[in-house]
């Protein structure tokens, strides 16, 4: 990475970020690129399909690690016990801590997890509009001490990838550092100018909008904006998991409703002034895990600059701009219960400390598609609404 370019941090939550390291609320949503779909005239090769699905088994092995505990949601008709996925079609493995991916890497193998790191100065835990959770915790069942739960990878979720290279993955040509490009749009707030040692907010958490209907909360990381290097959740060697609460990928709920009961999670990320690896907290206090500092090259020592918000991806395959909405798909000036938004923003200082954003900027690429307005007040510090719907009249 070239040192004259900006080194980041962004929390985006419902769509994709580009970033170094990204800890992400998101919705399963509709691509209008038109890939993946079949056409009329496809033709069925019975032997390339097998041989296919023989590759994509094999992957499964390797990625899917043993588990000591396997969790799904058991439920009872007519005195007959029945073994159903969770609400949100996920299976969790509880896999021994240092048998996770992470410990795959060669800087890895044969270590264990590190104890949690002191809290940045000045850290609380803030009062959520409402706490969140995950669903598969419905089933009543937890992680033994010593283990964490991975959300297994199935056939179809490597099936809905281009292919097993790509899966997990966000490979893109020609992404300028920044993280902007010609076929993503952004409605954030940033600051840089100084050296950040972590950033923290709370995001609200939005309605049903595609797929299974549930918001997820994952992560990822790439050191070369994605032209090589990173993955999503626990799919490659990179990310440390110490918690054995949070599947990472999993769905969470309660959901906030429009124009009806809003529920938030804080997240923070900070670099531990003692080892100097990136740690996440997820909620009031839940340690996550981290990324070890040997995997990025800038970040070893801070981040240029900060960014929350949205972003969407909008390749105009169709002519038109996308539908895909951003937040709720309602735009920053509906205001609370109705438009998405991040509250309390604080970044981390070089003395470990949580600081008010100074200098904040805004950012729109297209205020008629998706847009984002700033406020400060006494209860929610610095904060702002954001997103919108996409094509409209004004958004063509």
């Amino acid at each position: 990475m070239a040192s004259s370019s900006p080194i980041m941090f962004i929390f985006v939550a419902f769509l994709f970020a580009a970033s170094s390291l990204s800890p992400v609320l998101s919705h399963p949503i509709p691509s209008d690129s038109g890939h993946h779909r079949p056409t009329a005239n496809q033709t069925f090769h019975p032997g390339l399909q097998l041989q296919k699905l023989k590759r994509v088994r094999a992957y499964l092995r390797k990625i899917n690690k043993p588990a000591v505990k396997t969790i799904q949601a058991i439920s009872c008709l007519n005195g007959v016990f029945y073994v159903n996925l969770s609400p949100d079609g996920d299976v969790i493995d509880c896999v021994l801590s240092h048998l996770q991916p992470a410990f795959d890497h060669p800087q890895l193998r044969g270590k264990k997890p590190l104890d949690p790191p002191e809290r940045p100065k000045g850290h609380d835990s803030i009062n959520a509009v409402a706490e969140t959770f995950q669903i598969w915790m419905n089933s009543g069942e937890s992680c033994p001490e010593g283990t964490i739960p991975i959300r297994r990878t199935t056939e179809k979720d490597i099936l809905r990838a281009s292919s097993i290279k790509r899966f997990g993955r966000k490979l893109r040509r020609n992404v300028k550092r920044d993280s902007t490009s010609s076929d993503h749009e952004h409605a954030v707030v940033f600051v840089n100018g100084d050296q950040y040692y972590g950033a923290k907010a709370s995001i609200n958490v939005s309605p049903e909008l595609y797929g299974d209907n549930y918001p997820r909360f994952f992560t990822y990381w790439t050191t070369d904006a994605y032209q090589a290097t990173g993955c999503y959740n626990l799919l490659c060697s990179g990310f440390v998991q110490t918690n054995n609460k949070i599947a990472i990928g999993a769905a969470i709920s309660p959901r906030s409703s429009y124009n009806g009961k809003q529920f938030d999670i804080g997240l923070m990320v900070w670099k531990d002034p003692k080892h100097g690896h990136w740690w996440l907290e997820y909620g009031s206090g839940l340690l996550v895990g981290y990324w070890p500092s040997f995997l990025f090259s800038h970040l070893g020592n801070h981040a240029n600059m900060i960014q929350f918000g949205g972003e969407i991806v909008n390749t105009r395959s169709t002519g038109f701009h996308t539908s895909t909405q951003m937040g709720s798909g309602h735009f920053a000036e509906e205001g609370f219960g109705k438009a998405s938004y991040f509250r309390n923003l604080q970044v981390v200082d070089w003395d470990n400390s949580l600081l008010p954003l100074q200098n904040l900027h805004l950012l729109a690429d297209h205020s008629n598609c998706y847009d984002i307005k700033q406020g400060k007040n006494n209860v929610w510090g610095t904060y702002f609404y954001y997103g919108g719907p996409g094509r409209n009249v004004k958004c063509p």
